[in-house]
């Protein structure tokens, strides 16, 4: 050997050399070493920090919860709002062709709506008694047809 001794780079790199070749470049040397340490001691000292460590964590998982929170409000009030659109879009076509359709009756069917408007009871009693009517209608053809 030539008399230096070698060091082995951290990351498996190549060797380099230590010895100084001056008293400056042996200050260099001691003033980079003492970074490298400093930086090794809080790099060792926040790995031993458990409980440090599990705040940050816990504040970390509470900033993603809180994002979150608000991603799925909004997503859930843009939802509300596409779907309140799409209500009145229906109700706007439903009140539209339910007009068209008002409108094209024939003049006795029209009146006989607007009167079970004005007077729905009688209506609701006249649609119940034909229901209860077609029933027994049907009960009465069964019976008759032996079904």
């Amino acid at each position: 050997m030539d008399g230096t001794a070698h060091e082995h780079e951290p990351g498996g790199e190549a060797p380099r050399e230590v010895g100084a070749k001056g008293p400056d470049e042996l200050r260099r040397q001691i003033e980079r070493t003492r970074g490298e340490l400093g930086d090794t001691v809080e790099e060792l000292a926040g790995k031993v920090d458990v409980k440090g460590r599990a705040r940050a964590r816990a504040a970390d998982l509470r900033d993603k919860a809180g994002a979150m929170t608000i991603q799925l409000r909004s997503t859930a009030a843009q939802a509300g709002h596409t779907v309140q659109d799409k209500a009145h879009a229906v109700e706007h076509t439903f009140q539209h062709r339910a007009h068209t359709v008002e409108h094209n009756l024939p003049d006795p069917v029209r009146n006989a709506v607007e009167a079970g408007r004005r007077h729905p009871r009688p209506v609701l009693v006249a649609g119940v008694a034909a229901g209860v009517g077609a029933v027994v209608a049907v009960e009465v053809w069964r019976r008759r047809h032996g079904r």
